[in-house]
């Protein structure tokens, strides 16, 4: 006889634990503490199983009898109810523990075997700082209002690229979820357009001949720390990135040859860059060399010769020299070399080639593989004598 909500509800302890059935398997276990616990009886595979579906009242009569059928309907479509249970359960906290942080950790991972090290400083500050708040949140729960929440608290405080760059980099972990298969969709995707397109500055260079050829010899004249002084001087003469110049090792340079060999982790795009040393190049790696004999980096830090100088190092000679923020900056150098070197009617080609730039045409990028070694030589010790005579003021 089927049970009812008012026998469930009065039934007693009593010595033993004892059941009462609902019938077709399903019954009521009573304990001796008085606690009430639904079961279920079945056989599959020849063999006696038991499934349990909660305590009574909190499961009640209603719903312990829909999950008996539910079981019974698993059975006849040949599955066994508590396999069932158990890989629901698994796939439950696994996609818990397939938290947004565990899956950005993996994503930065990536990044370092492909990426320059500041790239992937960038984004690490980005995904472990700024999207601090979705770390622990299971990424299938994670909702495009959630992420714009984010975004825009980010864009109202006036970093606009910032909210914009951490959109991308938020979408770049959904895609790695979604092809591992620990998410279906991207939330950034609908988020396109959704934030103000940020204030275009770029970098504070100094593109007037005669003000550069003023500041070269106030780089000349600077009477801080050596090491700082030989790699803003270095740093104008190669056209490379001020990360680039700061962590040079002495087994880089081919100084017979006159050739500094920059290995692909170090470059922004990860391919290797070779460039060609101009007299002028050689002379401040000579002055500088003997610095670095017991320690590696020929740009040191102040504090050790085993570490490299500090970001801000270069930006800080500048400031002491007089120059602000607004108008000139150590990565701004290579604005000041693009555009003087193209004022002159250089080849664009060697010019973009000398600057380690990739071709923004990407059918141009593929077939075209010159590297203009010659012409970059030549014109590396053109613009070595082009920075000497500015600073004479020719």
């Amino acid at each position: 006889m089927p049970l009812s909500d008012f026998a469930c509800k009065n039934a007693k302890p009593k010595d033993k634990p004892y059941r009462l059935s609902d019938g077709d398997g399903l019954y009521l276990l009573v304990q001796k503490s008085g606690s009430k616990l639904w079961q279920l009886r079945y056989r599959y595979l020849e063999k006696e199983n038991i499934l349990s579906f909660g305590k009574y009242p909190l499961v009640s009569l209603l719903n312990a009898r829909e999950k008996r059928d539910e079981a019974k309907r698993l059975l006849i479509a040949g599955i066994n109810p508590s396999t069932k249970r158990k890989e629901e359960k698994i796939l439950a906290i696994t996609e818990a523990r397939t938290t947004f942080g565990l899956i950005a950790e993996e994503y930065i991972g990536r990044m370092e075997e492909r990426k320059a090290a500041a790239t992937v400083t960038k984004t690490k500050w980005l995904l472990e700082d700024l999207a601090s708040p979705l770390a622990k949140r299971p990424i299938k729960e994670i909702t495009a209002a959630e992420i714009l929440q984010l975004l825009q608290k980010i864009e109202k405080s006036g970093r606009r690229e910032t909210a914009r760059r951490l959109r991308g980099v938020i979408g770049s972990v959904f895609r790695l979820a979604i092809v591992t298969l620990r998410a279906e969709t991207d939330p950034t995707l609908v988020l396109r357009g959704a934030l103000q397109p940020p204030k275009a500055t770029g970098r504070a260079a100094i593109t007037n001949e005669r003000k550069f050829g003023q500041l070269l010899v106030a780089i000349d004249d600077y009477d801080g720390w050596p090491t700082i002084k030989a790699a803003l001087q270095f740093l104008a003469l190669t056209c490379v990135r001020p990360g680039e110049v700061r962590g040079a090792t002495r087994d880089e340079f081919d100084l017979k040859k006159a050739v500094w060999h920059i290995p692909a982790e170090r470059m922004k795009m990860r391919a290797p860059h070779d460039v060609p040393l101009s007299k002028q190049a050689l002379l401040v790696l000579e002055e500088i060399w003997p610095l670095s004999e017991y320690g590696g980096f020929v740009f040191s830090s102040i504090r050790s010769t085993k570490r490299p100088l500090s970001e801000n190092a270069m930006n800080a000679a500048l400031r002491r020299m007089g120059y602000g923020k607004d108008e000139v900056t150590a990565h701004g150098f290579r604005v000041t070399v693009s555009t003087i070197l193209n004022a002159r009617s250089y080849d664009p080609d060697v010019i973009e080639a000398v600057l380690a730039h990739q071709d923004k045409n990407a059918i141009r990028r593929t077939y075209n593989r010159a590297t203009y070694w010659k012409q970059r030589v030549s014109l590396m010790q053109e613009w070595g004598d082009l920075l000497d005579a500015l600073k004479a003021g020719r």
